[in-house]
């Protein structure tokens, strides 16, 4: 479980994140979503201590998360972000081992294919380079680095924004089916609604300074949104109709 409590970012004079309080369950995903610039990227950094709150605190398990050592807490993160974040130096299999290694307990080569085969990536590709993928294999193989060695919360950062709308919908239908074989901890931070309600079990969505306009499920956003943000934005993502 991670918990939020009153968290708040001061960057100058304006606050990015002001009192900020919310609760992620165990196994769970929760999608936050809003406008650029609202504040869900610095909450999820604060997670894993890439960001340190100016007040408040973030507990995973009920334990401040600033009482842990930040290695060890990143180490334990799953982390995925755009555009997959891969080293360039490193081939793909590389890549994935690159924590596992670093705790000095290196994945075997059957685990990694085991992985790679589990997100449709053809476990010949652990020889390439990154230069060498598509931008859907790179977020793939970002994915399977991030769940290389079991953690139990995974951070998503805008992890599709970079590809187009099929490579997009094929990504967010293997998380769907990930989060069903795996039952992890996420916290999904996007811009697209859609992709928020297809994946969250619950969303938040924050509009400036990360205020919650309303957290609620998809189904309950869709048919009473709390507030008329909340009905704008809702309005603003939709896809236009054309005659």
């Amino acid at each position: 479980m991670i918990t939020f409590e009153s968290v708040s970012k001061q960057y100058g004079s304006a606050p990015a994140v002001d009192s900020f309080s919310l609760e992620v369950p165990s196994h769970a995903c929760v999608a936050l979503v809003g406008s650029s610039g609202c504040g869900k990227t610095t909450l999820l950094k604060m997670v894993n201590r890439m960001v340190t709150p100016s007040s408040g605190r973030v507990l995973i398990d009920e334990v401040d998360v600033a009482q842990q050592d930040p290695i060890s807490l990143r180490r334990s993160i799953g982390y995925v972000m755009q555009s997959g974040g891969l080293l360039p130096h490193l081939t793909v299999e590389a890549n994935i081992n690159t924590i596992p290694r670093l705790l000095g307990a290196p994945a075997s080569s059957d685990r990694i294919h085991h992985l790679m085969e589990s997100l449709e990536l053809d476990p010949a590709l652990g020889r390439k380079y990154p230069y060498q993928l598509s931008g859907g294999q790179a977020q793939r193989v970002g994915v399977a680095r991030a769940l290389i060695f079991d953690p139990n919360i995974l951070l998503m950062d805008e992890p599709f924004a970079a590809v187009d709308p099929i490579v997009r919908h094929g990504l967010q239908e293997m998380v769907a089916q990930l989060q069903r074989d795996f039952h992890k901890t996420i916290i999904l931070v996007t811009h697209d609604f859609s992709e928020a309600c297809f994946l969250g079990d619950t969303v938040a969505v924050l509009s400036v300074r990360a205020h919650i306009e309303q957290h609620a499920t998809p189904r309950e956003i869709l048919t009473h949104p709390a507030t008329p943000f909340v009905e704008k934005f809702i309005q603003a993502t939709r896809p236009l109709k054309v005659d």
